[in-house]
């Protein structure tokens, strides 16, 4: 029934509650559901983003386990502390920590904790794996590359020895190029240095220089570094008249004439391929031992990030040819799979060859030289083409070999397993 209207007219009196009816809320259409995804599907692609570039190089599996290689490495080091190589081991797992040591002194520490070695040579390598033998640990080695023993030098000076009919100039050199190669006679550069012949008096001034110091050639110390002790044994060779030592008697007498051609160079001096390369390697070390990688891959950064090479910096190849093979030693099951690895993955042996190394053959035993002719050749960088009649020289047995090193430098010795006197 309705209410009477009289008494809904009628004013509400003082104490009566008073009911307040406000306007009515204003409700903000409803999103749809396209709209309430946006801000979800833009941070799951970002999620997803990062996640993408935590992984590249890890083979599209970002949580798979990172293994940590812990080695002890020479200048061999320079292919780990390669950032594309770097990369291509974090696709397989494998991150490695470098300590940087030389070859010898690689050979005279310890390996505890660490799962590889990495000397840049032979003999320190058969010093360790004959130590570990003697200690009951067997191991595993592995060849990926190699490289020769090279004299890096400076146009002025290689020019100088070539008036001098020390130095000859290797073929090759695309035209319009001057050569970056050239042969050294090792026993007219090893007679020279014992005559005392300086610079001034092979008239360098006619280059523009000006050197009154002994021509000779400096090493990183030789108690320390593999490139230093296989010069050694290369001079000796030649200076011996291609021959090497067959007894401790004949070890000490070798040592002892080759003794002035290698301690003239003064104080011995840390890594000499970082002084040749810097701005005052022409006045501190003009002619310094390395390896030839490490003057390919010089050119091959140079001509990636000039346009051009450097042509101020050559080399001399020794007419005495020695190839040093850079030995991985495995000392744990980690080692053993990243020493594998290197070896026969396609993409890291291409880098190696991209960083001058001459990469061995994985199917077969031999270094293999074409595929860094033909990087080198589409680089417009000249390809070094050796001679055939070059001597390949022969290094003495590690136990004589060491005992000419700690005879010619004063080292401190090397402690050595019973050796049935072969050749190592």
């Amino acid at each position: 029934m309705a209410p009477d209207r009289a008494e809904t007219d009628r004013p509400r009196q003082s104490g009566e509650p008073r009911l307040k009816v406000g306007a009515p809320a204003v409700v903000p259409p409803p999103r749809s559901r396209a709209r309430r995804l946006i801000p979800r599907l833009v941070a799951a692609v970002t999620a997803l983003c990062a996640i993408v570039v935590l992984a590249q190089g890890h083979a599209g599996l970002p949580f798979e386990r990172i293994v940590t290689i812990e080695a002890k490495m020479a200048s061999k080091a320079d292919y780990f502390e390669d950032p594309e190589v770097q990369r291509l081991l974090m696709r397989h797992g494998f991150r490695v920590h470098i300590t940087r040591i030389g070859s010898r002194g690689i050979a005279t520490q310890r390996y505890d904790g660490y799962d590889v070695v990495f000397p840049s040579g032979q003999p320190a390598a058969d010093l360790i794996t004959r130590k570990r033998a003697a200690e009951g640990h067997p191991t595993t080695t592995y060849r990926p590359f190699v490289s020769p023993i090279v004299l890096g030098t400076y146009r002025e000076y290689a020019e100088t020895l070539q008036d001098a009919g020390i130095a000859t100039p290797l073929p090759g050199a695309p035209a319009g190029q001057q050569p970056l190669y050239f042969t050294l006679n090792m026993e007219k550069f090893l007679q020279a240095t014992a005559d005392g012949v300086r610079w001034d008096g092979l008239k360098i001034s006619r280059h523009g220089i000006h050197n009154g110091n002994k021509v000779l050639a400096q090493t990183s110390d030789i108690c320390d570094a593999n490139s230093a002790g296989t010069y050694l044994g290369l001079v000796s060779y030649v200076w011996n008249h291609d021959n090497i030592p067959q007894s401790p008697a004949e070890a000490t007498r070798f040592a002892e004439r080759i003794r002035l051609l290698l301690n003239d160079q003064g104080m011995p001096s840390s890594e000499k391929n970082e002084t040749y390369v810097s701005a005052e390697g022409k006045s501190i070390a003009p002619i310094a031992v390395i390896y030839e990688h490490q003057f390919l891959a010089h050119q091959i950064a140079a001509r990636a990030d000039t346009g051009h090479i450097d042509s101020e910096r050559v080399l001399l190849y020794p007419s005495a040819r020695f190839v040093t093979e850079p030995q991985l030693i495995a000392l744990t099951p980690a080692g053993d799979r990243l020493g594998a690895l290197i070896t026969t993955d396609p993409a890291l042996q291409k880098r190696a060859m991209e960083l001058g190394f001459r990469v061995r053959d994985a199917q077969g035993d031999e270094a293999t030289s074409d595929a860094l002719t033909q990087f080198l050749r589409e680089r417009h960088i000249q390809v070094p083409v050796l001679s055939a009649d070059d001597t390949k020289a022969v290094l003495p047995r590690l136990d004589l070999l060491e005992q000419m090193i700690e005879s010619v430098a004063d080292c401190a010795p090397v402690s050595q397993p019973a050796t049935d006197g072969g050749a190592p």
